[in-house]
């Protein structure tokens, strides 16, 4: 029986936030350069969006660029910018399709020009659509959002937050925190990703490299979530 089969629609995640990792491992174990691997790992956001949308989750947040990832090679940087722009322009049509809304989670405004132009454009574009809500995470880090929810506050004038004000004040306020936390790659680590949101997120964590991480894997973390007994603390 295919892995997808197994699913039970009932008890899907409403939010899946996935960290894409292994973009550069897996060019290197083929002796290829780096911006090789993120080219690979469009073809797997392409394959994953449209699996998720189609399977009837709500929403899919991915971590496409950190605030470190700026530490990164000037030339390498320089391509994944390009590259994020290109994708965008000729993404948008098959999104459209898709019933798919686009949403934005970071600092955008501090992109380069031209990726940041394009981002919007394709925002705008897709606002009014009614299907799954891809949040692509860019030029995001965990505590800067939170530092920035901080300041909002205190711009604002507010003397006392609780958890449901604080929320409102982080970059998506509107969606759900995420009930699945997928990491590719085999690493152990949240890497600064959703710290607020992922306060009670199942995490799913495989071996396989981002580039290779296509419907049947994401059906295997699918599965694996709706055999787990979610008590929250309680």
């Amino acid at each position: 029986m295919p892995i997808a089969d197994k699913l039970d629609p009932a008890r899907l995640p409403a939010h899946v936030a996935i960290i894409m990792d292994g973009n550069r491992r897996w060019a290197k174990s083929r002796g290829l350069p780096a911006v090789a691997g993120h080219k690979a790992g469009v073809d797997s956001v392409h394959a994953v969006v449209r699996f998720a949308s189609r399977a009837g989750i709500k929403a899919l947040t991915i971590y496409a660029f950190s605030t470190e990832n700026w530490h990164r090679s000037k030339l390498e940087v320089s391509a994944l910018m390009f590259l994020l722009k290109r994708t965008i322009v000729s993404y948008a049509d098959e999104l459209d399709s898709e019933n798919v809304r686009l949403m934005l989670s970071g600092r955008i405004d501090e992109l380069p020009k031209p990726a940041r132009e394009a981002l919007r454009a394709a925002e705008e574009r897709l606002k009014k659509n009614t299907g799954m809500v891809l949040n692509i995470a860019l030029n995001y880090g965990g505590r800067q959002e939170i530092l920035d929810a901080a300041n909002r506050a205190l711009a604002s004038g507010l003397k006392e937050l609780d958890e449901t004000s604080f929320s409102k004040l982080l970059y998506s306020p509107s969606l759900p925190d995420p009930d699945l936390l997928i990491r590719t790659s085999g690493e152990m680590r949240i890497s600064n990703f959703l710290l607020w949101q992922t306060a009670y997120s199942e995490f799913y964590v495989t071996d396989t490299f981002w580039p290779d991480f296509r419907e049947k894997e994401f059906s295997k973390a699918l599965v694996d979530y709706q055999e787990r007994d979610r008590r929250r603390g309680k």
